[in-house]
This record gives C-alpha cells, sequence and structure tokens, in this order.
C-alpha cells in the first residue's frame, strides 16, 4: 500500500481500496506480508497465536465502546488468532464486527491451551488459502 500517516484516524484497507498497489495486493492477499512479524515473534514482542492487533485509533475509539475490549491486551498480540480463523479476518467496517472478534478473542484467553494454539495455527493455512477477506 501507499504510505498513510497514523493519526486520530485510521482507515482500514477496503476491497478496491485505491492505496494498494499490484504487488501489495499480491502480499495482502497470500499472507506474505505477514512473515516480517515473525521477527517480533523471535525477539518475544508477539506470539504466532494470540489477538490480533489494532492501531492506537482503534484501541482508544474501540475500549470505549465494546466492554472487554482490552482484556485482549493482557497477553502478547499473535500473527494469527481464533477470530480470524473463525471468518473475522479482514476488515471491521461495523461495531458488530469488532464485538465478534473481540469475543472470539476472549474466548480464546479463557480456553488457551496448547491444542488449541495447534488447532488455529492449521486452520490458519487452510483459511490462507481460501480466504477472500484479505485486501
Amino acid at each position: 500500500m501507499t504510505v498513510m500517516e497514523n493519526g486520530d484516524a485510521v482507515i482500514q484497507a477496503k476491497q478496491g481500496d485505491k492505496r494498494l498497489t499490484p504487488i501489495g495486493g499480491f502480499l495482502r492477499k497470500t499472507s506474505l506480508d505477514e512473515l516480517p512479524q515473525f521477527i517480533n515473534v523471535l525477539q518475544g514482542r508477539m506470539s504466532i497465536v494470540g489477538p490480533r492487533p489494532h492501531a492506537n485509533a482503534h484501541n482508544e475509539m474501540y475500549r470505549k465502546i465494546i466492554r472487554g475490549y482490552m482484556v485482549r491486551h493482557k497477553v502478547k498480540p499473535g500473527i494469527t488468532g481464533w477470530a480470524q480463523v473463525n471468518g473475522y479476518r479482514g476488515e471491521t467496517d461495523t461495531v458488530e464486527k469488532m464485538e465478534n472478534r473481540v469475543a472470539y478473542d476472549l474466548d480464546y484467553l479463557r480456553n488457551w491451551s496448547l491444542w488449541l494454539d495447534l488447532k488455529i495455527i492449521f486452520l490458519t493455512v487452510v483459511t490462507v488459502l481460501r480466504d477472500k477477506n484479505a485486501y
């Protein structure tokens, strides 16, 4: 994507977004743009599985309107998560979509296990191969 300054309002990528370059579209569609995040995992800043991080402006907005939103920050953010493999990957253009994403994140936190992490990793591979919500 072309550069966008990070301010108070964050505009999420949408289908047909004018900021998307051809190479960027390919990287996003195939999730290859996530590979550099593994450096953060190796440095201990992120986990492979956990709640996906959001922009600071989104954190400030949603913490005021979605109950339990900030509980997601009690654990390291993940490259993939329970919400993403359950259909909440990509744009969250409505409060309802973000509420559902947060509900899955909180469910993950309450029910964490090694087996759940392995299931999420497996489902992530399947999701990346079939999903149409990445743009």
